[in-house]
């Protein structure tokens, strides 16, 4: 069975695709933790109405050993982690450690409206205020950088002229809850290999469910 833990900052809606998603038999996979850098966010109740054992590691109490209080629960017990909105950088010896199974999702195309500061609404009233005609979602691989690695998958969803922030990123978080799903059961099958910094899926026609 491919073990998992899921990392939160919030509602963890994402969270709930993972959930659903095992549930009706599409992950043959395990959320052997959920682990959030907030107290009282309802993602933490989501997982512990599903039994999943839950750690909190407040940001503002861990500061800088964060990432390596992380590791010491996840080390051996899981084979993928999941950035499921998690708002903290990961950083230190879990990024050599789960090297290429760690992933995120970002609600953008990334390289566009991503790093440094670009997170949650923000991204959003970034590409209306663009006026791109596309965005959408991106799931990739984490590394040293901020949105920086390999790209794994991408959804995209029309961006209208009347569309204000809130109205794109529930478009765009409609589709987060088919891709991070999708991303991780090309990896719990083996589907993924990383080719000079690009990911090759074998049998991406799989996927959909």
């Amino acid at each position: 069975m491919y073990r998992i833990a899921v990392l939160i900052s919030g509602s963890g809606s994402n969270l709930q695709a993972l959930i659903d998603k095992i549930e009706s038999g599409y992950l043959d996979c395990t959320i052997e933790c959920v682990i959030s850098d907030k107290k009282d966010v309802f993602g933490l109740k989501r997982a512990e109405e599903h039994g999943i054992k839950t750690f909190v590691l407040e940001r503002k109490e861990y500061v800088r050993g964060l990432s390596e209080v992380i590791y010491e629960i996840v080390r051996g017990k899981v084979d993928l982690i999941v950035l499921a909105g998690f708002l903290s950088i990961l950083d230190g010896d879990i990024l050599k450690g789960f090297r290429n199974r760690i992933i995120n999702i970002h609600p953008s195309l990334i390289p566009s409206f991503c790093g440094i500061g670009m997170y949650g609404i923000k991204v959003h009233e970034a590409a209306v205020k663009s006026g791109v005609k596309i965005s959408g979602c991106t799931v990739h691989f984490v590394d040293e950088g901020t949105d920086t690695g390999p790209i794994i998958l991408q959804k995209t969803v029309p961006v209208y002229y009347e569309d204000d922030a809130c109205a794109l990123q529930l478009r765009v978080l409609e589709q987060e809850h088919r891709a991070l799903p999708e991303a991780v059961k090309l990896l719990s099958e083996g589907r993924v290999n990383i080719l000079h910094n690009r990911v090759q899926i074998s049998g991406w026609e799989d996927i959909d469910d």
